[in-house]
């Protein structure tokens, strides 16, 4: 069974948004719906998301197997089965490069709080600006299994898991129950970011009084 119509066109559509926004440089990123309870459609490795089709996304099981002959998934496609298995409200992931989640990861720690923005709203539980979320920060590694399972080991250790986190110099993903809700995280995040990025170059380089 191939990737049904409606889903395919969720993906390419996300593709387009996730390019004009400049979060998957190259072909960078990947972006993933839930089929059912085994299966998920995820974009093939090495295409541009911005030039995506429908011939470009795939089917694989939650083990990363892919379904369809004569197609390979990117080897982060272990990540979403990484986040399908684990959360059972997710529906769809994205995953992307900006420079603000690049920068700020290499320089976050093992976390990343954001506090007091009006964005927050966007992750669930956050009725007001006024609270934070601690977005947790992995090493990068080329070795993907092994990531994962130190996310595995992350969430086992954590209380409340926020819907998202962020690799070290490589990228970010979040989670929701379907595609308009995982662009809406991202978007939120991603501006977040941005704010909080140019927030801290400020405070590095601090304004020239005026005349100056």
């Amino acid at each position: 069974m191939g990737v049904p119509d409606q889903v395919a066109e969720a993906i390419v559509a996300a593709g387009r948004r996730m390019d004009a926004l400049g979060l998957v440089p190259a072909t960078a990123g990947n972006f993933s719906i839930r089929l059912d309870a085994t299966r998920l459609a995820v974009t093939v490795s090495g295409r541009h998301k911005g030039f995506l089709t429908a011939d470009d996304v795939m089917v694989v099981d939650l083990d990363g197997t892919p379904m369809e002959p004569g197609k390979r998934g990117s080897a982060e496609t272990l990540l979403h089965c990484g986040i399908y298995r684990r959360f059972p409200e997710a529906g769809a992931v994205l995953h992307g490069h900006s420079i603000a989640n690049t920068v700020l990861s290499r320089a976050a720690g093992n976390r990343l709080v954001l506090a007091g923005y009006e964005l927050l709203k966007a992750f669930p539980g956050l009725p007001t600006h006024d609270a934070e979320v601690a977005l947790p920060v992995v090493p990068n590694d080329q070795d993907i299994a092994r990531m994962q399972r130190g996310l595995d080991a992350l969430w086992d250790g954590l209380g409340a898991i926020p819907p998202g986190y962020l690799i070290a110099g490589h990228g970010s993903y979040v989670w929701a129950p379907d595609m308009p809700g995982a662009l809406a995280r991202m978007e939120a995040l991603e501006f977040m970011l941005r704010c909080e990025l140019e927030h801290r170059q400020a405070k590095w380089q601090p304004l020239r009084p005026a005349g100056a």
